[in-house]
């Protein structure tokens, strides 16, 4: 298939054709001013972008992170109020019975897991840590149910850290039809949109991008003659989708 640039068809649910995604040839200059087009696009039509979870506390974030693998934002936060009711602190949670978490968090899927989870990570904030979420990368990954991209929403959304990208299944889309990264796995995912994006826009972009993508860009049905990027966008199948990077004479 002629495409005019580089291109592969993405698969929606059921192996249904989604989308073309293609990307135009640019400098690595053009890249890094089309990608800060695109931030400054999001800020303006998400301004007030923050992470979808319930929380009153670092530690309620957490959780409520550790608790939202593989279920919606709406479900967690039908399930919080009355697990941190019952267990307001780290101290507390960590003595909770395994049933009676499970009970509490049911409806989030792999309660098993998730309890015992988010139990042990009390415990260790307990006897390592004070009490306390720590504000390092490092230590965040030492926590049971924490992988680096809850610890980059922990650090970004508790903390204002900016420590990276964080990676989920809309940013790793978004990215790869934006034409921001020709990777699939997230770590090579977040590293290319690190050295694409300025970093005080690091923690803004990931949480716009989610957005983005619950709202717009979706994973079989993207809103691309509604969308706000789709000039800048080289797989946006708008009409306004010009043939190259309209960014490609930017200065390296």
């Amino acid at each position: 298939m002629l495409l005019g640039m580089a291109g592969r068809r993405t698969r929606g649910r059921a192996g249904r054709p989604a989308l073309v995604v293609r990307r135009w040839r640019e400098s690595k200059a053009a890249r890094r001013a089309r990608a800060a087009e695109i931030v400054r696009r999001l800020r303006a039509l998400y301004p007030d972008a923050a992470a979808e979870l319930d929380y009153r506390s670092p530690f309620q974030f957490l959780i409520a992170v550790i608790l939202s693998a593989q279920t919606t934002d709406v479900t967690v936060n039908r399930v919080t109020p009355a697990l941190f009711g019952r267990f307001p602190t780290p101290q507390a949670l960590a003595a909770a019975s395994q049933l009676e978490v499970e009970a509490l968090i049911h409806p989030t899927g792999f309660f098993r897991s998730k309890a015992r989870a988010i139990r042990e990570t009390a415990a260790q904030l307990v006897h390592e840590f004070d009490g306390e979420v720590p504000r390092r990368m490092e230590d965040l990954l030492r926590l049971r149910g924490v992988a680096r991209k809850s610890a980059n929403v922990v650090l970004g959304e508790a903390f204002g850290v900016a420590s990276g990208v964080v990676v989920d299944t809309h940013v790793k889309r978004l990215s790869q039809r934006l034409g921001l990264t020709r990777a699939a796995d997230p770590v090579t995912i977040e590293r290319d949109l690190m050295d694409t994006l300025d970093r005080g826009a690091w923690i803004f972009a990931g949480t716009a991008v989610i957005w983005h993508g619950r709202r717009v860009c979706d994973a079989r049905r993207p809103d691309c003659d509604g969308c706000t990027l789709n000039d800048v966008c080289p797989s946006s199948t708008s009409p306004a989708r010009p043939a190259v990077s309209p960014f490609r004479t930017a200065a390296a």
